[in-house]
């Protein structure tokens, strides 16, 4: 039988803004969702700086192929496409969601053992605001995911909070300055779980990940879904042409629901663009390149 959410899951989502839920994807669905990834990577030998397809680590090169992100990989396999539409993910999100769903975006973001590069703090709201926030991101854990390869890390209830600073020296970079908002980063819980367990975080959550530095990689195929009538405030990637090509449950709706919420634009643009990786290295300070170190440290 498919997985559901629990009452108690539910209410940890709305509270703390996340929840863990293990054996979303079968076996089966596992080892095809893992073979179609490594096509994928595969071709990243021929390709030799970033593209539509492909977000490469600083080391790559043809003859050492390194890929920290697969940009859209429902536009390049079709079974990408219908995992995303897929009942078995699609009904989890029915309570946090409604009825009535649509895709924006995803992305897999992976992690390369010993070298898979960190996420800085960020809120995806920061990046995509829309005319109320009943939106939110799942993580497929293609790979067993601890604390020691790099998991994806939130903040708890930071979801309910403001829409922090993303910018830098008057551009947007993708990233909040940790020293200059008082956020506890101590606080932090890693999202860890089985490989097959699927991550689900508010849009508005406040959330990273540090270098892998561990001896396995650590892949993570993100979703991006939304209440149907949740539209996008900047740009758009579902124009009206396609608006009901992308409802993946339910139906369009004949009106848009606002609510209030906290927006920064992301404007003007960062000066390095592509993905998140490029918007950040515009950010001035950075957190997880000492997070490893600060880590042993409080062991010793």
């Amino acid at each position: 039988m498919p997985v559901q959410l629990t009452k108690a899951q539910i209410e940890q989502y709305h509270d703390k803004g996340y929840v863990v839920v293990e054996g979303v994807l079968s076996p089966e669905k596992l080892k095809r969702l893992r073979q179609e990834t490594e096509a994928i990577i595969a071709q990243a030998a021929q390709v030799t700086a970033n593209n539509e397809v492909y977000d490469l680590e600083d080391s790559h090169s043809p003859q050492n192929p390194r890929v920290r992100r697969i940009k859209e990989p429902h536009n390049h396999s079709k079974f990408f496409w219908d995992l995303f539409c897929d009942t078995d993910i699609t009904d989890l999100l029915v309570p946090l969601l409604g009825e009535n769903i649509r895709i924006y975006g995803a992305k897999m973001n992976m992690k390369a053992a010993g070298y898979g590069a960190p996420v800085e703090w960020h809120q995806d709201w920061a990046f995509y605001p829309h005319t109320n926030d009943d939106v939110l991101a799942t993580g497929i854990l293609l790979d067993d995911c601890d604390e020691s390869n790099g998991p994806l890390m939130v903040l708890p209830g930071s979801h309910t909070g403001p829409t922090y600073n993303h910018h830098h020296d008057g551009h947007f970079c993708g990233a909040i300055d940790p020293e200059a908002d008082r956020l506890d980063f101590d606080a932090a819980v890693p999202l860890t779980g089985k490989a097959g367990s699927m991550t689900i975080h508010h849009v508005r959550m406040v959330h990273g990940s540090a270098m892998n530095t561990s001896n396995r990689q650590r892949r993570l195929l993100l979703w991006e879904y939304a209440a149907a009538d949740a539209w996008p405030l900047v740009g758009t990637r579902t124009p009206p042409a396609e608006y009901d090509s992308r409802i993946v449950l339910g139906t369009a709706p004949s009106e848009i629901r606002v609510r209030e919420a906290p927006v920064r634009l992301p404007y003007p643009p960062a000066p390095h663009q592509g993905s998140i990786y490029e918007n950040q290295k515009d950010s001035g300070r950075f957190f997880f390149e000492t997070f490893a170190d600060r880590q042993k440290a409080a062991v010793g």
